[in-house]
């Protein structure tokens, strides 16, 4: 019997310790997949709207696809490349040989860096100013902002009336001073001026928040050292508040650079027309207005035009990336305070001339210390010698 009781007692302490592991395993899993589980949606939505679009613009952009016939097969670039052979090349040839392509990648370069620069400059201005000790600082910030907040339809109504041709603000205060009006629609450079205007207007306010942000994060007790030091207002934003403001700037730079290169609302809201913008003879004409052409303005059951405005979404996606690992590049310069990357070799060079120049410097000092306990203990013998032969004499 006590043999049972026993055996009974160990498969009960067996079938107690179960659950035990079990919830153990149970907490370990929940604890090394909780974090995973977290981010999980926004993959997952990334993955919808996000991933799988782009990949199936891939495929799109290697077929010859029209919104009327559908999909026909793989892309022939035709007469325009000399070849009737179907390829997955076949629409980024025929984009490639198209001069509206290059008009429209130039435009889009142009009114970037007439819309980029300036704003970046004109956000850290007024960032700047938004830092000081200012009276009623939430209502200059939300001030700031307020452009940002209008809807890009209205800033086109806004900016129609002062660019227009005719009768438009600038082009009757100019008559009235005796100039003449300026054709915003129909010239190159002052069109991009034109347009570029309207990109600053919505985010120049949105850069300056993120600029301030930056700027509040600076520790004070720096800028304080700066100015006991005596350094000026301007001296110590050049040398101690720019410097840290450096990553942010990078990051407006690239975001500025992403939008730049992709804008559409502003010309075809300066073109103030139905039809698709870019101007009679192209000269607001960007690459996003170029593929929206291509893909829902010219269709025609002949032309497989979804196709070729998706090889036009890759190339412009390429460009973009492209520029952003030069940004990259430009930002790891800037980390590593204006020289060059050092390699491995370079650094594990660096580090044995340390260590050497430190085990040197070790063995220097034992020297002189055992120099110096030998000249102490020499003085020290002599000093005796001399009291032993003084207390002889006397």
């Amino acid at each position: 019997m006590s043999h049972l009781h026993q055996a009974a007692g160990v498969s009960g302490d067996q079938q107690s310790r179960q659950p035990g592991k079990w919830r153990t395993r149970l907490g370990r899993f929940e604890w090394k997949a909780s974090p995973y589980i977290y981010v999980a949606p926004f993959f997952i939505l990334f993955a919808i709207v996000g991933l799988f679009p782009l990949l199936y613009t891939m495929v799109v952009a290697t077929r010859s696809w029209n919104t009327l016939t559908g999909n026909g097969g793989l892309a022939v670039c035709g007469a325009t490349c000399g070849s009737t052979t179907p390829s997955w090349f076949g629409n980024f040839a025929w984009v490639l040989h198209q001069q509206a392509f290059y008009v429209a990648l130039r435009n889009s370069v142009s009114i970037f860096l007439l819309s980029s620069v300036p704003q970046i400059m004109l956000a850290l201005l007024l960032a700047w100013i938004l830092d000081a000790n200012l009276k009623a600082k939430t209502f200059w910030r939300m001030g700031v902002l307020l452009p940002y907040v209008v809807a890009p339809s209205a800033a086109g109504i806004i900016f129609s009336q002062i660019f227009s041709d005719k009768m438009g603000a600038i082009n009757v205060l100019l008559q009235q001073i005796g100039l003449n009006p300026i054709m915003w629609h129909g010239s190159t450079i002052w069109s991009h001026i034109a347009i570029a205007t309207i990109v600053n207007f919505r985010w120049t306010g949105y850069n300056t928040l993120i600029l301030l942000a930056a700027m509040q994060a600076v520790p004070r007790d720096v800028v304080e050292a700066a100015v006991v030091d005596g350094a000026g207002k301007w001296r110590t934003f050049r040398s101690v508040t720019l410097p840290m403001l450096r990553p942010t700037l990078i990051f407006v730079i690239i975001t500025s650079t992403i939008g730049g290169l992709q804008i559409f609302d502003e010309p075809q809201l300066f073109h103030n027309a139905a039809s698709a913008g870019g101007g009679v003879n192209n000269q607001y004409l960007t690459v996003s207005l170029y593929l929206y052409k291509l893909g829902f303005v010219s269709v025609t059951p002949g032309q497989p035009n979804m196709g070729r405005a998706a090889a036009v979404a890759w190339l412009l996606f390429l460009i973009i990336v492209l520029i952003a690992v030069l940004n990259y590049l430009i930002t790891q310069r800037l980390a590593s305070g204006g020289q060059a990357r050092r390699s491995k070799q370079t650094i594990h060079r660096m580090e044995e001339r340390n260590e050497a120049e430190r085990q040197r410097a070790i063995r220097s000092g034992y020297n002189a210390r055992m120099a110096a306990a030998g000249t102490l203990s020499t003085a020290t013998s002599d000093a005796a010698a001399n009291a032993v032969a003084m207390r002889q004499e006397a």
